[in-house]
């Protein structure tokens, strides 16, 4: 889905041309008449209204509470499902009704990832990926949040594929948004994704790639296997 199909757009236009038809079918309309709208009329904007556009996959959001996490032993044990959609429609009435990054409180995560995928080294899926992260100041990320995520919804990345979710961490000293990928190893596909997100954000600084397997063994000390 082109990024333009994400946009809330109105149907009017070829609304206009349904009814043109119709006047134009009548010879006694005189100019300046007001024409009532024709059923067909009606009947196309009823339908418009009604469709909701289909994304190419399902997404999920999920929520990790500082206050939950710090009563759980394992980690990941307090992340909970917070909402599935799979149309334009129902990601604009979610993210709408969350909140965005500057508004969570420190400590929080806040994950999107493809549905039945869940945000965890652990979970089949991302066992063998790896995350690229960029870095913001407190209370700036809430933009760059926005476009990460219709990039990824919006299937946007060449390697679309690899992609399994991102996630938002407030933290005190600023926020981080990291992008999940499936297949670390496979270099041409992580570099590009990465040059893509920079990108597509607008991003200037440089950015790394960390194997989840390092993330886990190495925990901070975990260095980039590739930049960009």
């Amino acid at each position: 889905m082109a990024t333009a199909e994400m946009e809330k757009t109105t149907t009017f236009d070829e609304a206009e041309k349904v009814k043109l038809n119709a006047n134009e079918a009548d010879d006694e309309v005189e100019e300046g008449e007001i024409v009532e709208e024709t059923d067909d009329t009606t009947s196309y904007l009823s339908k418009e209204i009604a469709t909701k556009h289909p994304l190419e996959h399902s997404w999920t959001f999920w929520f990790d509470d500082p206050v939950a996490k710090s009563r759980q032993d394992a980690w990941g044990s307090s992340l909970r499902n917070v909402y599935t959609f799979s149309t334009v429609e129902d990601f604009w009435g979610a993210y709408n009704n969350i909140h965005h990054p500057s508004k969570l409180v420190v400590g929080a995560d806040l994950h999107c990832f493809k549905h039945k995928i869940e945000p965890k080294w652990e979970d089949p899926v991302c066992a063998n990926g790896g995350t690229w992260k960029m870095s913001f100041s407190k209370g700036k990320s809430d933009t760059s949040w926005l476009y990460t995520l219709l990039a990824m919804i919006g299937h946007q990345f060449d390697h679309e594929d690899e992609i399994c979710g991102a996630v938002v961490s407030v933290r005190g000293k600023g926020e981080k948004i990291s992008l999940w990928t499936k297949n670390a190893a496979n270099e041409t596909a992580q570099v590009s994704i990465g040059k893509q997100w920079k990108q597509f954000l607008d991003y200037s600084d440089s950015v790394g790639f960390i194997f989840h397997d390092d993330a886990k063994r190495l925990d901070r000390n975990a260095k980039n296997r590739y930049t960009v």
